[in-house]
């Protein structure tokens, strides 16, 4: 039986204190864009008639009556229109600080922009408002 020869130790580099910085800048840029995008997408109207907490209230408890008398695939169905309810009404009590969120995202989107070649129709149709790209510092028609 042969014995398998050791293979030589890889070398291994060392990155250099502005590669770190930049990865940390990278990750932390980021962030800030990532929620900012979430609070804008989790903010935009859904259509149709906006549910109140008291309109989801009086469903739940129409469901509750309707549930006692379904058969049994409408109350699987029923059961999980009253899951989903409850999620969607704890969610209306949330409130976001859309200002603060913003006001990190204009200080970090031109630098997270340029550096991943994001132009400014992009963002626009992200949903992002002209106003916010122009505090930002992002211009129609600049190339990124």
């Amino acid at each position: 039986m042969a014995t398998k020869a050791k293979s030589p130790a890889k070398a291994t580099t060392k990155m250099s204190a502005d590669h770190k910085a930049a990865l940390a800048q990278g990750r932390a840029e980021g962030l800030v864009v990532r929620r900012y995008l979430e609070a804008v997408v989790a903010a935009k109207p859904k259509r149709g008639r906006k549910r109140t907490p008291a309109s989801i209230d009086a469903r739940l408890k129409a469901i509750a009556t309707q549930i006692e008398s379904g058969d049994a695939l409408t109350k699987l169905s029923l059961l999980q229109e009253r899951k989903d309810l409850e999620a969607e009404k704890a969610t209306l009590s949330v409130t976001t600080d859309l200002a603060g969120i913003e006001k990190d995202f204009v200080a970090v989107a031109a630098s997270y922009a340029d550096r991943k070649g994001i132009d400014y129709q992009t963002w626009r149709e992200m949903g992002i408002d002209a106003k916010v790209l122009k505090a930002a510092g992002i211009r129609r028609g600049a190339s990124a």
